[in-house]
């Protein structure tokens, strides 16, 4: 996926979960933050950023931050970009697991949940596919959720009863940046998603993980990223 009109700043004070002050060009500008999650380790005052400037729409803010550097490591914060570049991924087969799909679909209703995508096979198999953004980065090792997600646990509990159905069902965790040792979730900060997790592959849920590549105007698909279900303590 491409940005347009990129434009750097450093950060200096987020003020709630969708809004920042960030330095551009000498002056100071109200941005949009495209992640509601916390971000702390990543949104730190003097930070460099990366915004995209909106041209000709009528919005508050004139700029929205998608990617911050934590010390020479790029990352995309931005967490509506992680469905795109999964759905581009599949669309241009470029996940062997999802080489022989005929038909996909975003946001497909099931029980009390939307998942990300919804695809069919031909051999006549149908699925469903979750997607999470990863932005929480320890010395390599990718971690998810950044902050408690009773959301996320309900998703994870869906797909498991949609594979009790009859579906696939898969949850591919989306690294927001690399290089990645492995990913692993954050037991600490979200032990009820981190067991969440487990039990959701016990019931046959496929989880999976990828690193990307990410520049200040793009992010796509990197590689696959090993899963460990019982490090995510640090």
């Amino acid at each position: 996926m491409k940005y347009k009109n990129i434009h750097e700043g450093f950060f200096l004070e987020r003020m709630h979960r969708f809004g920042a002050i960030v330095e551009i060009d000498g002056h100071t500008e109200y941005v949009h933050v495209k992640n509601t999650g916390r971000c702390r380790e990543i949104l730190v005052p003097g930070t460099r950023v990366f915004l995209e400037k909106k041209l000709g729409e009528e919005r508050k803010t004139r700029y929205s931050l998608i990617s911050a550097l934590r010390g020479n490591l790029l990352i995309n914060i931005d967490s509506q970009v992680p469905n795109t570049v999964v759905h581009e991924a599949i669309t241009n087969h470029q996940i062997s697991e999802f080489k022989d799909i005929t038909y996909l679909k975003r946001e497909k209703s099931y029980g009390k949940s939307r998942f990300d995508l919804y695809f069919e096979r031909d051999n006549g198999s149908r699925g469903f596919i979750e997607i999470k953004g990863v932005t929480l980065d320890s010395e390599g090792k990718a971690m998810f959720p950044d902050a408690p997600t009773k959301r996320g646990l309900k998703h994870l509990n869906e797909l498991s009863y949609a594979k009790a159905e009859g579906y696939e069902s898969y949850v591919i965790f989306l690294v927001q940046y690399s290089p990645v040792r492995f990913f692993t979730p954050n037991q600490k900060t979200d032990p009820d998603f981190a067991e969440g997790l487990k039990n959701a592959v016990k019931s046959g849920v496929i989880a999976m993980a990828f690193d990307s590549h990410v520049n200040e105007d793009s992010i796509s698909l990197g590689t696959g990223v090993e899963i460990r279900l019982n490090q995510g303590i640090s």
